[in-house]
């Protein structure tokens, strides 16, 4: 599914159970920073927390000009959605990819009258552009801060 908005084209596939690896390396690399940061980073780990949670059929890679620059998780939970995973190569962070995908992920959600909910790693820059797209947070622990944005 390609979506028509300003900047690059972006286009939306499915993923399959082969693309595990591809994506758990990506999560990595996107993480690196955050975790860095907050003296967390271990590759191995990193990678880790998408194959334990694997749910391709909940998974969308996103693509801009005919290469893959990130990935979401989005996935029915409690009578509401729960994004598990939004990560953006960092060479395609700070351009809006991921503005783009929130603004697809509240549409799908305010269409089914649902709720978002999701956690943020405690310190990274990832807080602050979950709260712009209109996320509240509803709790903590020592690693994560989570949100919800209700359906509208």
């Amino acid at each position: 599914m390609q979506e028509k908005a300003p900047g690059p084209a972006i286009v939306y596939t499915a993923v399959a159970d082969g693309d595990l690896e591809a994506l758990a390396d990506l999560r990595a690399a996107a993480m690196r920073d955050s975790l860095e940061r907050v003296g967390r980073y271990d590759p191995q780990r990193a990678r880790q927390r998408l194959r334990d949670g694997w749910a391709p059929e909940h998974t969308w890679s996103i693509e801009v000009e005919g290469s893959r620059a990130g990935f979401y998780t989005l996935r029915p939970v409690d009578g509401g959605l729960k994004l598990d995973h939004l990560y953006i190569l960092p060479a395609s962070q700070n351009l809006g990819l991921g503005s783009r995908v929130m603004q697809r992920i509240a549409a799908q959600a305010d269409e089914a009258g649902l709720a978002v909910h999701l956690g943020a790693l405690r310190d990274s820059p990832s807080n602050a552009f979950y709260q712009r797209h209109g996320y509240v947070k509803t709790g903590e622990d020592p690693w994560d801060i989570y949100y919800v944005r209700s359906a509208r």
